[in-house]
């Protein structure tokens, strides 16, 4: 009875991962292929059972087939509830009594917690009588490669005059500070340690970031509770923050997961251990986690990196333009536009990409509702055909779709004519 049984198993498991040949391309039907072979593993578990030993192992192992965000996707049979009791609890609990997700989280860890550092800062102050007094901070960091380099928020070590990175509670050492972007609220940091210390993190991918994923918070809470796990899911994409420059950091990552002060500088993870943020912010009445905290994304932090590293600052492009009006219905009206959106151009900086290319600011200027208006210039619509609003949509569309040197095709209204010209962006001024 046990062979018959084996060999029907068999088959059904040939005829699953037949049918996901049909049904899927060829990375699903890969995956189909080691779904079957899963299920096998836990029905021989079940035929052998007189021996006591559990598939467990095998089964999770088999399981992950693709990374959380791969395009291929599997369809799990749930257990049926006439199962055995001793099926459910095979599937789910190890010898440890650790359940599959509590399995995944554990090896999380112990895999990217060596990479988190605690990041101590100490800056001097004056009192009222003028007597210099030292006041220290606190946030979190993390190792990106074998040199030493560490990544962390730009307000973690803003104005400080010290800084020191702990390696857990037995090494502490000095860091440098080797790049800022205040804009995107980021900084790296370099020490001089035992390369043995350093256990580089991976560096994911947040384009492709879905709701309801989980999320894993490490860092150092209030300063003193290093290397603190905290999870979660992903509550929400495309969240606008200010940074520490009081400009707008697009893009970025909302989360429940337990983040308080001390934690900023810290890596956002996926399931699978990849970095996919840097936690900077909460938003709280009190202080303290409320379930609403935001991480840089990053595929921003890819972007910047390299010029962080090389330069010590990251060359943001630029078109020049100086002062604009966003064209809103009641100032077309008033001013008789021939359209209701877009920037109405008044002065461009002298050597811009703009003036270089022949676009026009303000020609004339007049009194409209008691306010002096300026008129005449060109109007831009468009960079590539993607529609600009705004001032503010024209920098987020620069900061993350372009760089320096790229060569953009603006759409203007000249006089009611609509004219297309090629700019090369530049590197805006420091």
């Amino acid at each position: 009875m046990r062979l018959i049984g084996l060999t029907f198993l068999g088959i059904s498991c040939i005829g699953l991962s037949w049918r996901g040949n049909l049904r899927h391309g060829r990375g699903e039907a890969i995956a189909a292929r080691l779904l079957a072979l899963a299920f096998w593993l836990v029905a021989t578990g079940l035929v052998t059972g007189c021996t006591g030993q559990t598939p467990f192992r095998l089964v999770t192992e088999a399981l992950r087939i693709a990374p959380p965000n791969s395009e291929s996707s599997v369809e799990l049979t749930s257990v049926p509830q006439s199962a055995p009791k001793d099926l459910t609890e095979t599937l789910l609990i190890d010898a440890a009594g650790l359940d599959f997700f509590e399995r995944r989280i554990v090896r999380v860890y112990e895999e990217v917690a060596p990479a988190v550092v605690s990041i101590t800062t100490r800056t001097l102050r004056r009192d009222f009588f003028f007597n210099v007094i030292p006041q220290e901070g606190a946030g979190s960091g993390f190792v990106i490669d074998r040199e030493g380099h560490i990544l962390t928020n730009y307000h973690v070590i803003q104005g400080v005059e010290f800084i020191e990175v702990s390696f857990g509670e037995q090494v502490v050492a000095p860091a440098a500070v080797v790049g800022i972007d205040p804009r995107n609220d980021v900084a790296v940091l370099k020490v001089n340690v035992d390369p043995d210390l350093l256990h580089p993190v991976t560096l994911g991918s947040s384009h492709d970031l879905r709701v309801g994923q989980w999320a894993i918070a490490i860092g150092n809470p209030f300063g003193q509770f290093g290397r603190t796990l905290t999870t979660g899911v992903i509550s929400a994409l495309d969240r606008t923050l200010e940074g520490p420059d009081n400009r707008t950091i697009t893009g970025v990552i909302q989360t429940d997961a337990a983040i308080n002060k001390g934690n900023s500088g810290g890596p956002l993870l996926d399931s699978s251990g990849r970095v996919i943020g840097i936690t900077s912010a909460i938003f709280s009445p009190t202080g303290t986690s409320a379930g609403v905290g935001f991480a840089v994304p990053v595929d921003t932090l890819k972007r910047i990196l390299p010029d962080l590293l090389t330069l010590g600052y990251y060359r943001r492009p630029w078109l020049g333009i100086r002062y604009a009006y966003n064209i809103t219905p009641g100032l077309a009206e008033a001013l008789r536009l021939p359209t209701q959106q877009g920037l109405l151009l008044v002065q461009l900086y002298e050597g811009s990409p703009l003036a270089i290319a022949g676009v026009r600011g303000a020609q004339r200027q007049q009194i409209i509702g008691g306010q002096l208006v300026f008129t005449g210039g060109d109007i831009l619509l468009a960079v590539d055909d993607q529609q600009v609003a705004s001032v503010s949509d024209l920098d987020n569309l620069l900061e993350n779709r372009y760089h320096v040197d790229d060569v953009v095709t603006l759409t203007i209204l000249r006089d009611g004519r609509r004219l297309e010209v090629k700019a090369t962006l530049v590197e805006e001024p420091r």
